[in-house]
């Protein structure tokens, strides 16, 4: 039965150590995320869901729309 001895805790340094990037490549990388960030389609076409997935929907109720919501009133004028 004795103390037990503690537990050595190790010390740990972690160095991140990041190589000098080339700054064209910094700026043509900034402005080639900047414009996939901006992107949007400009005639988005509707999408038809499977006809399964409408019927699972339908089951549950997702697909009832109260007309006197007021937050949908602006869709259903």
């Amino acid at each position: 039965m004795g103390n037990k001895p503690a537990k050595q805790e190790r010390e740990e340094i972690l160095v991140r150590a990041m190589p000098p990037l080339d700054r064209a490549f910094v700026r043509w990388l900034a402005r080639d995320v900047r414009r996939l960030h901006a992107f949007a389609p400009r005639n988005p076409r509707a999408v038809k869901p499977p006809d399964h997935y409408i019927e699972y929907m339908r089951l549950y109720g997702w697909l009832d729309l109260d007309t006197n919501d007021p937050d949908l009133a602006q869709l259903v004028k």
